[in-house]
């Protein structure tokens, strides 16, 4: 299975924010969406950045309430791993665990195409386990189609 997969199924939709806008305009939009980041791009199409509600607590611990006013690419990531639409589900969830964030832009042509989240990698990996095991007692029960 491959994060195209995913993608057909949850959309191709990205929230995105660009560098100048304030950390106080980020918790807006965050919330506006229910998500929990959002891809830093200046010109829409290119990945300039991602900024999640981890970077916004840690820059809140490290410099108070004053971060609020400061602009999001003071506090965005801006090492992205992205991946491919045709990256295996399984490379992408281990790397996502590995190295510990949970979500991950999906590029092509180094344009921005989709974005995946840990939780939307691990339904598409639940449902093809509970396809499998229905399958297989199906299989095994006989009431195979």
């Amino acid at each position: 299975m491959r994060i195209n997969d995913v993608l057909r199924d949850k959309g191709d939709r990205v929230v995105t924010v660009t560098p100048d806008l304030t950390v106080q305009g980020l918790l807006a939009t965050l919330a506006e969406h229910g998500i929990g980041a959002a891809v830093v791009t200046a010109d829409g199409t290119t990945v300039d950045g991602i900024v999640s509600e981890r970077d916004i607590v840690r820059a809140l611990a490290e410099r108070g309430a004053a971060v609020l006013t400061e602009p999001v690419s003071a506090i965005q990531t801006t090492r992205v791993h992205t991946v491919e639409p045709d990256a295996d589900i399984a490379e992408v969830e281990r790397l996502m665990t590995e190295r510990r964030f949970r979500h991950v832009p999906v590029v092509t042509g180094g344009r921005l195409a989709g974005i995946v989240s840990i939780g939307d990698v691990v339904k598409k990996r639940i449902t093809e386990l509970e396809v499998e095991a229905s399958a297989l007692s199906g299989y095994i029960t006989g009431e195979r189609a």
